[in-house]
């Protein structure tokens, strides 16, 4: 009812028409068997904050500070928290989020002790964790048990049971008597007992059918695994479950109301052409899309409207929604009906960690700068780096305490200095190291930052060859290449970035040749691109559902798409939520004039 077809992509949809063919750093965790049965223990890995794994767990960051004082100043991959278990109302229990407790797994500890000791089955435990496997289920790791399995577990129920007895007959007994004694009609008893045709006699022994009332406990087959049986679901092979014809329901704020599409309007409109030229580009490869397109619009008004059309129900995939409100519901709505979600635009929702239905693309900042700080310190491990503070109140605060963090616990030194702009060059120069490459990271990435450091480092370098002069910086200087270019090649640039398109490469030349034919225009000048994060989009999760079927997170590690813009590393955030894109990119702005893009692993 709200799909959709507008402004220049009018064409678009009758061309294509409904139908296109396009076809660890992991520490171990040892806790006394006495352990507080109202705590457990998470174990921090790269990436993660005190907030994340709060919402995660469902409780405060409050409730973790008071448990792990220290976690107040920073935490550090490796490291344990205690997390309190709670119940909804926020007193100690062991629900959580009203269904489940979390447990963290302990040495010698298996999935069918897990069963026996909490009294769930095997299968329910795997069930409450998609991400379980033999490589998950390691000491340290923590995983959700179904507090509740009433559907599963063995039932206790008091039933009337029907069981035949052997009555000896007394002298003086009658048919009459025996029948009223045992309520028994006369046909019956001489049913069962034949012999009663020739009359009744003492010392006979008959059968008698008696009704009594006795507990009787069921079963289920869940419920019965052996522990050989129990412990194999953890490596049990996963088949491919083959799509004929990809579904996808994509939802954009396309505005249609509006009488001229405004800026950020624009850019969806471009996402969702990068999108159809990417399946157009899978149409030799024998995928087969059904592309239904909705106009979301604004708030939750049509959304629900939007939500209960057939198109999602069958779906194999949604895509978009922008505004966390409007997120939510899908989120809620993709799990409740088993299909794989893509949140392509905001890094900031917290779905992913309870969801596991969820693929977030753009990386969450906390996992960028761990990333970032890790590559730099491969990069410059055996550097002289020079911490450059700005000051100017738009510093990358966050990045600069990671990439500290990082560098003290490798051991590696590092230099600070404030920027002044009167002894830049000689305050610079004092700091030098004559013996190895000399790195300068300002502490801000805005352009008047660059704009005020790169001339006199630029003549540093140039008078001074033999210090090695290195710069590195950050996601958005890409975007001020037309004033800086011969500054990044002649200070031998790093940057870090989760987008990098090099205009200079086939791939986007092709990218741009193609989409200009199709539309007649050009790629609006922001970043990143929203028409080639819309075409790597579609051809990451496009193609692995084609190629490895409808349950395609179980070979996500043989997916190996190389995207114009985008890279794509999903890893899942726990063992029972979503996946987070944690794939970065260093581009290496080389004095030979070659910029080279590497992804970090």
């Amino acid at each position: 009812m709200n799909k959709i077809s507008i402004y220049v992509l009018t064409f678009l949809l009758s061309l294509t028409g409904a139908t296109a063919y396009a076809q660890n750093n992991r520490s171990q965790v040892v806790i006394s068997n006495g352990q507080d049965n109202n705590v457990f223990y998470h174990t921090i890995e790269r990436g993660q904050t005190v907030y994340a794994i709060a919402t995660m767990y469902g409780v405060t960051t409050d409730d973790i500070y008071r448990l792990n004082p220290g976690s107040k100043d920073g935490i550090k991959a490796g490291a344990t928290l205690k997390i309190p278990q709670r119940d909804l109302a926020g007193g100690s229990s062991k629900k959580q989020d009203g269904n489940y407790i979390f447990h963290t797994i302990q040495p010698k500890e298996t999935l069918y002790s897990l069963s026996i000791r909490y009294s769930v089955p095997a299968t329910a435990i795997v069930k409450a964790n998609p991400g379980l496997s033999t490589s998950t289920f390691t000491i340290g790791k923590t995983i959700r048990i179904p507090a509740t399995q009433v559907e599963d577990l063995p039932t206790t129920e008091v039933k009337t049971v029907t069981k035949e007895i052997e009555y000896t007959i007394p002298k003086k007994e009658t048919m009459y008597r025996i029948c009223r004694k045992f309520n028994i009609s006369s046909y019956e008893l001489i049913k069962r007992n034949p012999q009663l045709k020739e009359g009744v006699k003492a010392g006979m022994v008959i059968k008698i059918p008696v009704q009594t009332e006795e507990s009787v406990t069921t079963k289920p087959a869940t419920a019965v695994l052996s522990e050989r049986d129990a412990n194999a679901l953890l490596s049990e092979p996963k088949s491919i479950e083959r799509v004929n014809m990809i579904k996808v329901a994509l939802l954009l704020p396309f505005m249609t109301s509006e009488t001229k599409p405004s800026a950020e309007t624009q850019r969806f409109i471009e996402y969702y052409e990068g999108f159809l030229l990417a399946v157009d580009s899978l149409r030799n490869t024998g995928c087969s899309v059904d592309l239904s397109v909705f106009d979301t619009g604004n708030g939750t008004k049509k959304l629900k409207e939007i939500l209960k059309d057939d198109a999602l129900l069958n779906a194999n995939l949604i895509i978009g929604a922008v505004q966390n409100d409007q997120i939510g519901p899908v989120a809620e709505f993709a799990q409740k009906n088993n299909i794989k979600y893509v949140i392509p635009f905001t890094s900031k929702n917290d779905d992913v960690l309870s969801n596991a239905h969820i693929y977030q693309v753009n990386t969450p900042h906390s996992y960028l700068y761990a990333k970032a700080a890790q590559a730099g310190c491969d990069l410059f491990a055996a550097d002289n780096v020079i911490l450059l503070n700005m000051n100017d109140g738009k510093d990358k605060t966050d990045f600069i305490k990671t990439f500290k963090t990082e560098m003290k616990q490798r051991n590696i030194p590092f230099k600070e200095v404030n920027y002044n702009g009167e002894t830049l060059t000689a305050d610079i120069e004092a700091l030098l190291d004559a013996n190895k490459r000399n790195v300068i990271v300002p502490t801000s990435g805005t352009m008047d930052a660059l704009n005020k450091i790169k001339s006199p480092l630029r003549m540093l370098a140039e008078t001074k060859p033999e210090f090695g002069l290195t710069l590195f910086g950050y996601p958005e200087w890409q975007t001020y290449t037309r004033d800086c270019l011969e500054d990044f090649y002649a200070l031998n640039t790093y940057i870090y970035s989760n987008f990098y398109a090099d205009n200079l490469s086939k791939e986007v030349a092709d990218f741009y040749t193609k989409y200009k034919n199709w539309y007649s225009k050009t790629l609006i000048n922001i970043f990143p691109k929203y028409g080639i994060l819309g075409f790597d989009t579609g051809m990451f999760f496009l193609g692995a559902i084609n190629k490895y079927g409808s349950n395609f997170e179980d070979n996500l590690d043989k997916i190996n798409y190389q995207g114009v813009q985008t890279g794509f590393d999903f890893h899942r955030v726990n063992n029972w939520g979503g996946f987070i894109n944690t794939n970065i990119f260093i581009v290496h702005y080389q004095s030979d004039f070659n910029v080279t893009r590497n992804e970090v692993r």
